[in-house]
């Protein structure tokens, strides 16, 4: 009779990425022992030193913050670690962690000399998904963080964005406008990840065509403080000269009914694209602009979709 493991490991839908972690898992761990492997096959939480665990090598957070850490470390210093981090097995009877990395750090800064962990019997490829989707399923992941997870997806295991959208629970047009992030300069980029730029003014500038220019209207921006709506107006005027420029407390026209332009507004975050609405009692057309090749794929996606 097959094992639960032999199962697992012939059933493709046990090796998807899907939504959330459990996906990722087996339904039990291929582990052989005695009491030791009965704790982890049920998935039950066990104490493990922290001096016994590494940390994470395909971790893609880049920052954590400090002050958050050291509130946490007060909490476990009072109340103990409420969710048990998850680990793995490696060589010389020491673990590797998978997800609970911010735990794990505030623990140490707490004095506590061990942490519940729950053991999992995972491949590196495995623990790549889980750490990605974990962080993705985090809401202060900054923008250029989601960005790199989503490109590392798209690069180590050859996913479309449609097919990373479904399996991170993110929308499609949301995966392309993160991706495209990774176009801007790397200074710029940093911005964005400090929260200096944000995800809207960068979405904005990213419609112009060299690093250069980018640069130049970012420091126009940030220099001027203009709202997305005056970046984005101020970016229209780089491309098309010939137009007229709004000034800097001028909004763009908006449609005068309130369905229309809601609609509007609707359309341009799901696109993460300059979208028009012009509407004459119920007739009219729906402009949408795009600067390049990805944008034009994410129009057909959405309109496929």
């Amino acid at each position: 009779m097959a094992t639960a493991a032999q199962e697992a490991k012939h059933d493709p839908k046990r090796r998807a990425l899907g939504k959330g972690l459990e996906s990722l898992l087996p339904a039990r761990p291929a582990v052989v022992g005695q009491i030791q492997a009965q704790v982890e096959s049920a998935g039950k939480p066990i104490e493990i030193p922290l001096d016994q665990i590494d940390r994470n090598p395909f971790q893609t957070r880049s920052h954590f913050d400090e002050a958050q850490l050291n509130e946490l470390a007060q909490s476990i210093s009072a109340s103990g670690v409420v969710q048990p981090i998850v680990v793995k097995r490696v060589t010389s009877g020491r673990y590797q962690l998978i997800t609970g990395e911010r735990r794990w750090l505030a623990s140490q800064k707490a004095g506590k000399p061990t942490i519940p962990a729950v053991i999992r019997q995972v491949s590196d490829e495995q623990t790549l998904e889980m750490t990605i989707v974990e962080n993705l399923q985090r809401a202060d992941l900054n923008p250029i963080e989601q960005a790199h997870a989503f490109q590392r997806l798209s690069q180590e295991f050859q996913l479309t964005q449609e097919q990373i959208a479904v399996r991170t629970g993110k929308d499609r047009a949301s995966v392309g406008n993160f991706v495209r992030l990774l176009r801007l300069p790397e200074a710029l980029q940093k911005k964005v990840g400090t929260g200096e730029l944000s995800f809207g003014h960068a979405r904005a500038i990213l419609a112009l065509d060299t690093h250069e220019a980018m640069t130049q209207a970012a420091q126009k921006v940030m220099a001027l403080s203009l709202s997305v709506r005056q970046t984005e107006s101020y970016i229209q005027g780089l491309i098309n000269p010939e137009a007229k420029p709004l000034k800097k407390d001028e909004k763009p026209a908006q449609p005068e009914d309130p369905n229309v332009r809601e609609a509007q507004e609707q359309l341009q975050r799901r696109l993460g694209l300059k979208v028009r609405i012009e509407d004459k009692r119920g007739k009219g057309k729906v402009i949408i602009e795009y600067a390049n090749i990805e944008d034009f794929d994410a129009i057909l996606g959405a309109l496929a979709g």
